[in-house]
């Protein structure tokens, strides 16, 4: 085999499936076997009625990710499983930090990570304040450690959303299913 294909890199594995109970725990399953750890998992509604998505974030290979494709589809409620590497999707990711409020109204330097890592203030209370960040994962751990010397009391990051920067069949394939 190619050198090449050997190399691992990011993949975001998009799952279009009926929306089952225990679909996750099997899913997660064939990455276990397999010892890839999942580095990112979002499930939610997806654009078609009744379809869920899941967005799955792993570093491999491309050969490891061909497999794991094959697995997930051969799942009964699967309807449609594709991936993509970063250069082939549109994604991010949102965090929120909770900070002490007296830092926003004492720290200058406070003021100025709000309004160059383009944050957005959701809520201010007289013992704390939160923050909300969206874009890559790389901007919000540059905000995270420019926060973290002032303390953070908590800190939540979700997992990666994504949307493929070429179409998806997955409509075309949803009709046909359907009939």
């Amino acid at each position: 085999m190619a050198e090449r294909n050997m190399e691992k890199k990011w993949f975001t594995i998009s799952v279009y499936s009926e929306n089952n109970v225990g679909l996750l725990n099997r899913i997660s399953g064939i990455f276990l076997k397999r010892h890839i750890n999942i580095e990112s998992l979002n499930v939610s509604k997806s654009e078609i009625e009744n379809v869920s998505k899941f967005t799955i974030v792993v570093y491999t290979t491309p050969e490891w990710v061909h497999n794991i494709v094959g697995q997930i589809e051969k799942q009964i409620e699967v309807i449609k499983a594709f991936s993509h590497s970063d250069e082939e999707t549109i994604y991010q990711e949102s965090a929120l930090f909770k900070i002490a409020s007296s830092l926003l109204f004492d720290e200058r330097n406070i003021q100025n990570i709000i309004k160059e890592s383009n944050a957005q203030i959701v809520t201010v209370s007289r013992d704390f304040f939160v923050l909300s960040k969206s874009g890559r994962r790389s901007e919000i751990e540059e905000m995270y450690e420019q926060l973290k010397p002032f303390g953070i009391m908590q800190f939540v990051r979700s997992g990666r959303i994504a949307v493929s920067k070429a179409e998806m069949q997955i409509s075309k394939l949803i009709k046909e299913f359907n009939q």
